[in-house]
């Protein structure tokens, strides 16, 4: 069928309006956030306290600290790109029960935090945080364990690359954001519109951790193949965890997941890495 001249310039004009509305409206899609009140009260069983951290003038990043008396270490936990931290935090004692500290936060926009979120912003609140809980808990270093879900999971790996926790663990990780956009959008310009590109591919190369990668085989949000990916870049690093039948937002409801989780964080998942030994 060979359309005319005017046609072809309606549907190139339809596509330029097509990918100005994509990348205005995006944040719309990528972030889901759950809005609290300010006076909203957190209640937990265990025991925690909430924490405000401002990274800059005007504004705040709301955290929940769970602790205990003498913990083996922290957990700083990145969540996904929906809901707050008070629906999160029923996560905190798949760490708790093995005598961790965890933190988890809010970026901008969702619970009580507050502020304008950008991509480099969420690096830099990471990396404020990371500090603050250093020196205000005076939590060491290489008893830190950074853990990023899905979404939160670019932001961990970022964070690790910049510094030297014990270990970095992804849950569900993307290969870079936007080659998971394009998945759903390969006909738009992807890289180009896309103002979170993310790129959880680069920044893994500079960590300098042990790094495990935990991925449901059957998610079809972002793909197991991802994190086949990621390890293929650091494979001396990094080791992949499969949770065989696992999907994006179930693995929890498998024992595989907890106890490969807790073989991790005790120290006695079977990877050696002697790259690290001095």
């Amino acid at each position: 069928m060979n359309l005319s001249t005017e046609t072809w310039i309606w549907i190139g004009i339809g596509y330029l309006v097509l990918c100005v509305i994509v990348y205005f409206i995006q944040e719309k899609f990528i972030f889901k956030p759950e809005k609290l009140p300010e006076d909203f009260q957190y209640q937990y069983d265990a025991p925690f306290e909430e924490l405000f951290f401002e990274p800059e003038d005007g504004v705040k990043i709301n955290g929940l600290r769970f602790f205990h008396e003498k913990p083996e270490g922290l957990v700083i936990y990145f969540h996904g790109n929906s809901r707050s931290i008070k629906g999160w935090s029923k996560y905190a004692s798949d760490f708790t029960r093995y005598n961790f500290d965890v933190l988890m936060i809010d970026y901008r926009g969702f619970g009580k935090s507050t502020g304008k979120r950008t991509e480099v912003n969420l690096y830099n609140d990471a990396q404020y945080v990371y500090n603050r809980m250093r020196a205000k808990f005076d939590y060491q270093e290489d008893r830190i364990i950074i853990y990023g879900r899905s979404l939160g999971s670019g932001f961990a790996c970022k964070l690790a690359s910049q510094n030297k926790p014990k270990m970095l663990i992804l849950d569900a990780p993307y290969y870079s954001f936007s080659h998971l956009t394009s998945r759903f959008l390969p006909f738009l310009p992807i890289s180009i519109l896309l103002r979170f590109s993310i790129r959880t591919d680069i920044w893994i190369r500079y960590v300098r951790c042990p790094i495990y990668i935990i991925h449901g085989t059957k998610d079809w949000l972002i793909p197991f193949s991802s994190s086949v990916r990621l390890q293929g870049l650091v494979p001396l690093a990094a080791r992949l965890v499969p949770i065989y039948g696992g999907g994006h937002n179930n693995l929890p409801s498998f024992q595989e997941y907890h106890q490969k989780l807790e073989e991790i964080l005790k120290g006695r998942f079977d990877l050696v890495f002697d790259k690290y030994e001095s």
